[in-house]
This record gives structure tokens, C-alpha cells and sequence, in this order.
């Protein structure tokens, strides 16, 4: 413990700047602790840390009374870093800046595995260069504690933010990004190159990002096995816009080890693209394709290539898919758990009943806005998913009370059941609730409360 006091007092600590309608600041200005500031954006910046006493000659002497040891001090080091975990980052640089051993405290590596930075103005850029940085003092230029970067929504973002992580963290596992739209391939492809262990990587709302690869540099020094070599197994490229199934061909053979992947809204993706991903990507639990609108049953036809280890689908707003698609998926992927069908209109009750009777351990199941289905579909369901634990059948025209009844009476571990825009009667909703006693009921009918 000396040595790390010894250390860290020796060395500047970083911390973060906030707004001028922040506590850091006092009457519109700043307040004494800070040394430099930009207005109306937070940055990051480096203070000595606090003296042991202040001795400001306007400062009044404290009484007996407040010199007393708060109660938090009381605390042994071991519990106070318990408390200081449950912060976020900008949190304990603050909790850096209150006294000496807050300041020791704050910087014990065991709080730094994580980095979680939010907000629109902060300058991540600059914030995670004064954090590595300071993090990289035992070990020059290499932070090994560092395992999460979580950076969400922070648009000002860019891909120099990006090359500081590469350089300096290559433990890390965990990359969260959604939302940063200034970042590039370029720089994705740094991180993944020199990241080894990444396996949790966030790109959604990137709109810039249209493939996840190596650097020429690491592909070349890898060769010919450099394509396993990525170890992603969760990877979110939700509203990537442009990309296509020439990049996710290029992702699929980098990214063999699969296990997650959600491609909502990669409008340009097609059936194509799939076959591309089967060929390569054999692991694959959860796949979400949701408003892939050139996505059709052939595209059906490859995901059921994965089998019983496909556990989790979303295929909502596909309009290209029907009863043949849905066939496909039931025959093969019996272990299926999940699956959002909301708004295919092609289903009909043919289609929930090659579900039902193939996928019997299914638990969560939304078809709603699939006119065609009825209270025959909903039959088949109530007598074979018994396990069934969440059903949506949200603006389903042709659904009926009777219907619902029969899944009641079956199906007792429901716990969620959405009827809204569906003509269904009061007696029918008191049934369920009644049967199913967990159930949460999202309705519009005014007279069932």
C-alpha cells in the first residue's frame, strides 16, 4: 500500500470536466479545483492531487465538531473500494479529486476494468488519452487492466478515440461504440488487429462501418490462417445502413466464431449475404435480421443450416418470408426459443402449426400484425407450447376470445400476453388472468382493468 501511495501521489490524475451547470462549477464559474476549462463542452484534463489540508488564509479554521472523521472514513480500504466500483467514470474521477487517500483509492487498478463514458459533449478523444495514459504508468504505453470500453452515444467520437484504445489496451474483451457515427473501418479494423481477445464488439448506428476485418498489415503477417484469428463471438451492427452482402461475406470469414449477431435494419442486406454467413459462421445462437426487407423464405432456407444450435430469431418486417420460410425453420431448428415474426403477413395458421409441433420448447413467440393468423394457429400453440411464456398478437384482425381462452387454459406459465388492437372481450381477458396469474396483459380495451 506505501508503494502505491508513493507512486500515485508523484503522478498527475485525470479527470473530467463538466458542463458549466455542473457541480464543478459554482456562481457561473469554475470552481478552484479545476485548472482549465472549454464552455459548454466537457473535456478531459490533468490536476496534481489534493493537498492533505487547506490552508487558504480566507478559509475559516473548522471546528471541533467537523474535525470529527466522517463516517464514510471510518471505512476500511476494502470497503470503499467496493463502493467506489458501482461508479461510473467520470464519478470516480471526481471521487479523485475530495482528499489523499480518495484519491489513492480511486486509482487502485481493480476500478479500472471498465471505462464508461456518455454524453453528447464530452471529448472522448481526449478523455480516453489522459485516461489510458494515466492507466499505462507501470506499464509504459500498455494498459493490461483495461477489459471495457463502453462509449455509447458519445458522437464526437472519432477514429483518433479509437486508435488511443488499440495502441494501448490489447486485454481488451468488451468494445461499445452504438451510436458514435464519426468512426470508420479503418479504425474498427485497428482494434480488432490489435485486440486479440475482443469479444464483445457494439457498432450499432455507426452508419460508416460496412465490414469487420483485419488490417492488410495483420492479415499479411497472419497468412494464411489470419481469418480465425478474430475472436468476436457477439457482434451488433443494428442500423449499419450500407452494409452489404459483399461485407458481410467478409465478416463471416473473419468472424468464424460467431455466437451473437443482430443486423436490424441492414436494409441492404439479402438472401445472398445469408448463404455467405452459414458458409463460414456454424455457431451461431441468436440472429436478428429484423427489417431486412430483401430477406425472403431462401433466406429461411440458409438459417436453418444452423440447426438445433439456433436458439434465438427475429425476422420482423420481413415481408418477403411466409408459411414456406417459417417450414424451413421448424423443421430443422427444433431447439428454437425465441422467434419475432411481427409483421411477416405472409404467415398464415399452416405456418404456427409447422411451429408448434416441431418447436416444442418454444418460450417467447410475437407474430403480431399477421392478419392471416387465427384462433385455429393460436389451437395448435396452446397444445404443444406448453412452455410458453411470452406471446404478442398485437393488431391480429382475426383473432377472437376463444382463441385466447384456449391458450389459458394451457399454457399456464404465461407471463405476457399482448392482445392491443385485437377484438378480443372482457370475459376473455378476466379468463386469462385468472388461469394465467402472472400474466401481464397489454390491452386497449378501456373496460378491462
Amino acid at each position: 500500500d506505501s508503494d502505491l501511495s508513493m507512486r500515485t501521489l508523484s503522478t498527475p490524475s485525470p479527470a473530467l470536466i463538466f458542463p458549466p451547470n455542473s457541480p464543478g462549477f459554482q456562481n457561473g464559474r469554475e470552481s478552484s479545483t479545476s485548472s482549465s476549462s472549454v464552455t459548454g463542452e466537457t473535456v478531459a484534463m490533468v490536476h496534481s492531487p489534493p493537498p492533505t489540508r487547506l490552508t487558504h488564509p480566507l478559509i475559516r479554521l473548522a471546528s471541533k465538531h467537523q474535525k470529527e472523521q466522517a463516517n464514510i472514513d471510518r471505512l476500511p480500504d476494502h470497503s470503499m473500494i467496493q463502493i467506489f466500483s458501482f461508479l461510473p467514470t467520470n464519478q470516480l474521477c471526481r471521487c479523485a479529486r475530495v482528499c489523499r487517500r480518495w484519491y489513492n483509492l480511486a486509482w487502485d487498478p481493480r476500478l479500472w476494468r471498465t471505462i464508461r463514458l456518455t454524453g453528447e459533449t464530452i471529448n472522448v478523444d481526449r478523455a480516453l488519452k489522459v485516461l489510458t495514459r494515466r492507466l499505462c504508468q507501470d506499464t509504459p504505453n500498455v494498459c493490461l487492466m483495461l477489459e471495457t470500453v463502453i462509449v455509447s452515444g458519445c458522437r464526437r467520437l472519432t477514429d483518433r478515440g479509437l486508435y488511443t484504445i488499440a495502441q494501448c489496451c490489447p486485454e481488451l474483451r468488451r468494445l461499445e461504440v452504438s451510436g458514435c457515427y464519426n468512426i470508420s473501418n479503418e479504425a474498427v479494423f485497428d482494434v480488432v488487429s490489435l485486440c486479440p481477445n475482443l469479444e464483445h464488439l457494439d457498432v450499432s448506428g455507426c452508419s460508416k462501418v460496412t465490414c469487420i476485418s483485419l488490417t492488410r498489415e495483420a492479415s499479411i503477417k497472419l497468412s494464411p490462417l489470419h481469418g480465425k484469428q478474430i475472436s468476436i463471438r457477439y457482434l451488433d451492427m443494428t442500423d449499419c445502413f450500407v452494409l452489404e452482402d459483399e461485407g458481410l461475406h467478409t465478416i463471416a470469414a473473419h468472424c468464424t466464431q460467431l455466437t451473437h449477431l443482430y443486423l436490424r435494419r441492414c436494409v441492404r442486406i439479402t438472401d445472398e449475404g445469408l448463404r455467405y454467413l452459414m458458409i463460414y459462421c456454424t455457431s451461431i445462437k441468436e440472429l436478428s435480421v429484423s427489417d431486412c426487407r430483401f430477406v425472403s423464405d431462401f433466406g429461411m432456407r440458409e438459417i436453418a443450416k444452423l440447426e438445433s444450435r439456433l436458439r434465438y430469431l427475429s425476422i420482423a418486417h420481413c415481408g418477403r418470408i411466409t408459411d414456406v420460410g417459417i417450414r424451413y425453420i421448424a423443421k430443422y431448428c427444433s431447439k428454437l426459443r425465441y422467434l419475432n415474426a411481427r409483421g411477416c403477413e405472409g404467415i398464415t395458421d399452416h405456418g404456427v402449426e409447422y411451429l408448434a409441433k416441431n418447436c416444442t420448447k418454444l418460450k417467447s413467440l410475437d407474430i403480431g400484425k399477421c392478419p392471416l393468423v387465427s384462433d385455429t394457429g393460436l389451437e395448435f400453440l396452446a397444445l404443444n407450447c406448453f412452455n410458453l411464456k411470452r406471446l404478442s398478437l398485437k393488431s391480429c384482425e382475426s383473432i377472437t376470445g376463444q382463441g385466447l381462452q384456449i391458450v389459458a387454459a394451457n399454457c399456464f406459465d404465461l407471463q405476457m400476453l399482448n392482445v392491443q388492437d385485437c377484438e378480443v372481450s372482457v370475459d376473455a381477458l378476466r379468463f386469462v388472468k385468472r388461469h394465467c396469474k402472472r400474466c401481464i396483459i397489454e390491452h386497449t380495451n378501456p373496460a378491462f382493468f
